[in-house]
């Protein structure tokens, strides 16, 4: 057996293993402590980068919330407004339109005033010629004398 080269491979085998775990375990546990710890760290990291994100998408919902209703705000004030300046147009143009039909009868009231004296000035004009005219043939030259004195 002591001659056998499997028997001393086997035996310098669990030597080292005896070596290896009397000496190598505290560097390996290190190293696996500090692999834990890591993997603990980035862990961690990633939980609080995932609660930021949720605050950040969170927040900005919200934003986007209040963005929609002050747009749907605009919109509604632009329609009261659009409403207003419409209504105020439609007075506007009615109170044209009745000023401009009011200045309208003045004119036709004034025509007619106008035609009523013209016809009026043509009367009296044909009145004092038919009268003169009639006065002329009628009247001889005693009679005439008589009227002026």
């Amino acid at each position: 057996m002591l001659q056998d080269p499997t028997f001393w491979v086997a035996v310098g085998f669990l030597i080292l293993a005896a070596l290896a775990v009397m000496f190598g375990h505290k560097p390996v546990l290190t190293m696996l402590d500090a692999r834990v710890d890591a993997v603990k760290a980035s862990l961690d990291e990633a939980a609080s980068l995932r609660e930021e994100a949720q605050q950040l998408l969170a927040e900005y919902q919200r934003k986007q919330r209040d963005a929609v209703k002050e747009t749907e705000g605009m919109v509604a004030r632009a329609k009261e407004e659009a409403e207003r300046i419409a209504e105020e147009g439609a007075k506007n143009l009615e109170a044209t339109l009745k000023r401009r039909e009011e200045l309208a009868m003045e004119k036709i009231a004034q025509s007619e005033a106008d035609a009523v004296r013209e016809v009026r000035a043509m009367s009296v004009e044909i009145a004092v010629e038919a009268t003169r005219v009639l006065i002329a043939q009628k009247l001889d030259g005693s009679h005439a004398d008589a009227l002026v004195n």
